[in-house]
């Protein structure tokens, strides 16, 4: 089971086990913070021309999960310089339908900004972190139709500064 860290602002995880998703929001929560946002992708029964998903499977280059999760904590506190706690969690392994597959929880001092965070840092772990979802589904079973290439967070386009 993953557990916050006893030091510092910021948790990031790779694990198998279920994610703590109601731990993570308890844990961003700061005096000085008064928005907290949690983004928590799950499992879903269905994908585009794939009725009856029953089953999801992640996996992940795992030497490169944590060092690029780094990559998005520090980019997010460069955007946005008053986040209080970010935490970014992703489970490998199979993952039922409804079972959070992913968690992202920031904290602010204001809403804007934790929205804001929130929806970069999912953004850019899709875009950047390399983990890959099999699904299985009523006729077969195969890696997700939304693959992409992955690349590190200095290399997203400027668009992304439009979150700011």
């Amino acid at each position: 089971m993953l557990a916050p860290p006893d030091t510092g602002d910021t948790w990031l995880g790779l694990s198998s086990d279920p994610l703590p998703s109601a731990e993570m929001a308890a844990w961003v929560v700061l005096p000085n913070c008064g928005a907290v946002v949690q983004f928590c992708g799950t499992g879903r029964d269905h994908s585009t021309d794939r009725p009856g998903v029953d089953l999801l499977h992640y996996e992940a280059y795992e030497d490169q999960v944590e060092p690029r999760l780094q990559s998005i904590a520090a980019g997010m506190r460069a955007r946005w310089d008053d986040l209080g706690r970010v935490a970014m969690l992703h489970r490998v392994g199979p993952v039922a339908v409804g079972e959070p597959a992913v968690v992202v929880a920031v904290s602010s001092p204001h809403r804007d900004d934790a929205f804001e965070a929130a929806r970069f840092a999912i953004d850019t772990l899709k875009t950047t972190v390399p983990i890959w979802k099999r699904e299985r589904w009523q006729g077969g079973e195969s890696w997700g139709l939304e693959a992409q290439h992955i690349v590190d967070v200095d290399e997203l386009p400027v668009a992304a500064e439009s979150a700011r």
